[in-house]
């Protein structure tokens, strides 16, 4: 097959013949596809195989495959210059477009990607703030810069330990480890080290454990203590940033961080990132401020184009995500129907039209609760349902996404193969 050809090739050129893990399928234990091209809700691999598609690019593409709108924008755009490296009106025109829709940003600054929109916000923070540590929560992930690749050190309260090779002890020490949705575990932070953290920064709804919303209360806890111990509060929304509604997380929660990171939709399938907050915060950036960050491609006029085309679509119809809820609603609670009609134990979280089916019959609230799953029984499912044409993230610690483009019919037929494939599955 092509597929199997092009990664026999690629294993000899691209570090695991990937360019970026996930993408090897190794728990899995397949050979990834290699996708020829995309419309609507499917794609299509070099094989020939079509696939109904619930990764969407990692989620970006809540207007499905190839939007003719967005294809229209890029090709016109392209036929005027693909990037500049000097200011364009697009630039102007999105940042306008993601003030107006999140109250918490008044000034933005666009880059190329998720993980530098984190890395900028983290330097911003300990540049402002004049401090040092930073907090994150086991299982978020914010993109592989330095400082927030760390996992948990050896006892509650510690500084993390690095958790890659080529991150150093260095910058391990200024970067502690709490759990997800734990406030009392926060508290004692703050309480252990007053007066030294910059910044805490959260994915407002987990999406890099699987799909795993906040208790409730936590994140108004948690900007609560924040604010207290003057340290800033820094939203990942990379992920939630207009997929679990148009004001993002935030408005869901209605919550008020300092900085957010944007990511994924913005670009309307193309890279791009970016972060914002008040604007006192934000004058601390070059050439405002002391606090630098540049780059060449950063409000690339092809992303621009499509990322303002996509925004401009979603404030339009308003009853996009009421629409979007109803269908992942639908997926969920029929895959969950089969589960325990086949006797398999499952919980099945979702936050809009994010959502991870977790092999466990526990509850799924942090990284400790997800990790009960049972990876091997998602592998065999993941393996089957791929089988069957149908795409889903290839690790059970991620997040699956439904888009405008997908049809009823989509959905009926993913519950069909999902209830063929359940009465197949063993422990």
């Amino acid at each position: 097959m092509k597929s199997q050809e092009l990664y026999t090739r690629a294993l000899k050129v691209m570090p695991g013949g990937v360019n970026s893990p996930v993408r090897a399928f190794k728990s899995a234990g397949l050979t990834p596809p290699f996708i020829k091209k995309g419309s609507k809700s499917h794609i299509w691999d070099e094989d020939g195989k079509e696939y109904i598609d619930y990764v969407l690019s990692w989620g970006p593409l809540i207007l499905g495959h190839a939007h003719p709108e967005v294809v229209s924008v890029i090709k016109k755009q392209a036929e005027l210059g693909t990037s500049f490296g000097a200011c364009t009106e697009l630039e102007v025109l999105m940042a306008e477009k993601i003030r107006e829709a999140l109250p918490s940003i008044e000034v933005v600054r666009m880059v190329n990607s998720g993980t530098e929109a984190t890395m900028s916000a983290i330097r911003l923070a300990r540049g402002y703030t004049g401090r040092n540590i930073i907090v994150k929560f086991a299982g978020c992930y914010h993109g592989h810069s330095d400082s927030l690749l760390i996992k948990a050190g050896s006892g509650a309260l510690t500084f993390g330990s690095p958790d890659s090779a080529g991150v150093t002890q260095d910058t391990a020490r200024d970067t502690i480890v709490s759990n997800y949705s734990d406030i009392d575990m926060i508290r004692d932070v703050f309480e252990k080290h007053p007066g030294d953290i910059a910044a805490v920064i959260v994915e407002p709804v987990a999406g890099n454990m699987g799909t795993v919303p906040p208790k409730p209360e936590f994140l108004q806890e948690l900007r609560s203590l924040t604010k207290s111990h003057g340290a800033l509060l820094i939203f990942d929304e990379v992920i939630t940033g207009f997929r679990v509604g148009y004001e993002g997380a935030q408005g869901l929660y209605n919550i008020v961080p300092d900085i957010t990171t944007l990511g994924k939709i913005i670009g309307g399938g193309l890279p791009v990132g970016a972060y914002g907050g008040k604007e006192e915060i934000m004058r601390r950036v070059s050439p405002d401020g002391p606090v630098y960050q540049a780059g060449t491609l950063s409000g690339n006029p092809l992303a621009m184009a499509a990322g303002y085309t996509t925004l401009s679509i979603l404030s339009k119809n308003p009853d996009i995500y009421s629409k979007l809820n109803k269908k992942a609603e639908r997926l969920c609670s029929g895959l969950k129907d089969i589960m325990d009609k086949a006797g398999i134990p499952v919980t099945i979280n979702r936050v809009g039209s994010m959502m991870t089916l977790f092999f466990t019959n526990s509850k799924v609230y942090d990284y400790a609760s997800a990790a009960t799953s049972d990876t091997a029984c998602y592998n065999i499912f993941f393996k089957k349902m791929l089988q069957a044409g149908i795409y889903l993230p290839p690790s059970q610690f991620e997040t699956f996404f439904v888009s405008t483009a997908h049809t009823d019919e989509d959905i009926e037929k993913t519950l069909n193969i999902a209830e063929d494939v359940a009465k197949n599955l063993s422990f």
